[in-house]
């Protein structure tokens, strides 16, 4: 008896360890797409908001009368793991980027189901796993930007919508495998969303347009610990 439970707990003790060596593994495969000083990597494409970097931290403030602004990463991803924390005025709309593109001119792009779409130049568009911190709490739900519009809210998760919290930093996971694309907020899961349109693409951070509401000028959303694991395809 003494034998096979010393067996059976160095199995365990061994199946354990592994599991731990295999979760420092992924960990150290995160790279940073920040640096935590200067937005080196990134350009900004579509409206006029302002980025700077304060504190190790993005920060992306409304201007009025500009449209949806976004920061892009210079390289393009398709298979990946990206997590990042977030904190967005309550009056503020945003979102993260994925898969996403823009054209330097006017180009008609198929949509997958025998339609067509006329994308402006320097129009970003794609996936973009949303900000929202108004009252209906869609954070982590996918939105189609600039093409097709929502794909997944969380209308029907009940317990995504109740994890964000305002007013605080929020953490998303942000998984995209093949034709999957998996969302969680703070922990919980959010979207897991089946679709082919964009294989691959930048990852940028969006400041949405305020049109002319002088009540929203400078306000702003911030971004930090921005990093992601690049996975095989």
């Amino acid at each position: 008896m003494t034998r096979q439970r010393s067996g059976a707990l160095t199995a365990f003790h061994f199946v354990f360890l592994s599991a731990i060596a295999t979760i420092a593994t992924a960990d150290d495969n995160f790279q940073p797409l920040f640096d935590g000083k200067t937005l080196d990597g990134w350009t900004q494409h579509g409206g006029d908001a302002v980025y700077t970097v304060e504190d190790d931290t993005i920060v992306g403030s409304a201007v009025l009368n500009t449209g949806n602004s976004f920061l892009c990463t210079d390289e393009h991803y398709g298979d990946f793991v990206l997590e990042l924390d977030f904190k967005v005025d309550p009056a503020l709309n945003s979102g993260i980027q994925i898969r996403s593109n823009v054209f330097d001119e006017p180009t008609e792009i198929d949509l997958g189901d025998g339609t067509t779409k006329s994308i402006p130049a320097d129009r970003v568009h794609g996936y973009q796993v949303e900000i929202d911190p108004s009252p209906r709490a869609y954070s982590g739900g996918v939105y189609d930007e600039g093409r097709r519009g929502w794909l997944q809210d969380l209308s029907e998760n009940e317990a995504a919508r109740k994890a964000f919290k305002p007013g605080e930093w929020n953490h998303y996971r942000i998984e995209c495998r093949g034709d999957s694309i998996r969302t969680w907020l703070n922990g919980v899961p959010a979207a897991d969303l089946h679709d082919s349109l964009t294989p691959s693409g930048f990852i940028a951070l969006q400041v949405h347009g305020v049109g002319d509401d002088k009540s929203k000028e400078g306000i702003q959303v911030r971004w930090r610990d921005i990093k992601i694991d690049t996975l095989a395809p």
